[in-house]
């Protein structure tokens, strides 16, 4: 039987050693689950991916997604980056769309090349799901912000497009650098709540180029902050069109993400529709860095 051999990528980064960071593993036929679940906190990355056989499944590779603590069902840069890896090292030709078998279900990345390598991704993830409005009085204390930098025009929100997180409106960029997760707080707060990650997006961005300036802390899955969250991003693109943020169902922006822990990150977002089904779609680009064999 084959060794596991891995791809390390950095996904939406404009250049190595930014974005984030993953690892998908092959040749994975010998592994259990509790092996994957120890080869993630092997890596340590915020995900680790395992493609589970380099053949297709009624139209799709079917993927699995860790943690370093747990398996989830849906991630955003681990399905760009797999996609990424796939096309690579498995297609080997230009294809313009992969798609992957995850535990939400198939998910659809096209992708675009220059020169015969890939150049940008794309996928597109669930309509959003929009849930629980949480008090910004006790968001705000959670993060460590007075009530008013929160942007009370727009609510704070559980919105999940396969992995549910807390929207919240910040009115400055100031305000967003100072953000720290007060864990007991917050997880008194998320206790019996589905989203339990916050991502925090404000207008005010570090480049003119770019429309908003994001931040995801992660603690509750033992990650304290985020480079890039696909997924975070995806939820967010649905819930700018559903609350009219840019003064439209409709939007295209440019987020940057990453700058406070030294990974910047680009992610461009759409999105359109209405409440009865909003579609998102999320892209950016992926390097790669390494790949080896797991001895």
């Amino acid at each position: 039987m084959s060794k596991p051999i891995f791809m390390i990528v950095d996904v939406f980064a404009e250049q190595r050693y930014a974005g984030n960071q993953l690892a998908v593993f092959r040749h994975t036929e010998g592994l259990s689950d509790k092996d994957m679940q120890s080869i993630a906190k092997e890596m340590n990355f915020s995900e680790t991916t395992f493609i589970l056989s380099d053949k297709e499944r009624e139209g799709g590779y079917d993927v699995r997604i860790f943690t370093p603590a747990r398996e989830i069902p849906f991630a955003g840069h681990p399905t760009l980056g797999t996609a990424f890896v796939l096309q690579r090292s498995v297609v080997r030709e230009e294809v313009s769309e992969i798609r992957l078998n995850l535990e939400v279900g198939q998910i659809p990345v096209s992708i675009r090349y220059t020169g015969g390598q890939v150049d940008w991704l794309q996928m597109k993830q669930q309509s959003p799901d929009f849930g629980e409005i949480f008090p910004s009085e006790k968001v705000a204390a959670s993060l460590g912000l007075s009530r008013d930098e929160i942007d009370a025009r727009y609510p704070v929100q559980d919105v999940s497009t396969g992995l549910p997180f807390m929207i919240v409106p910040i009115k400055t960029l100031a305000s967003m650098k100072k953000a720290r997760v007060a864990r007991d707080a917050f997880f008194r707060l998320v206790e019996n709540s589905r989203a339990k990650a916050p991502l925090l997006f404000c207008p005010e961005t570090y480049h003119d180029e770019n429309d908003l300036n994001v931040r995801v802390f992660v603690d509750y899955y033992n990650i304290p902050e985020d480079p890039a969250t696909g997924s975070g991003n995806g939820c967010l693109a649905g819930y700018l069109a559903k609350h009219r943020y840019f003064a439209g169902d409709a939007i295209k922006v440019r987020v940057e993400q990453g700058y406070e822990i030294g990974r910047p990150s680009l992610l461009f977002l759409e999105a359109s529709g209405s409440d009865e089904g909003i579609e998102v779609l999320v892209g950016g680009r992926v390097k790669a860095v390494a790949e080896g064999e797991w001895v």
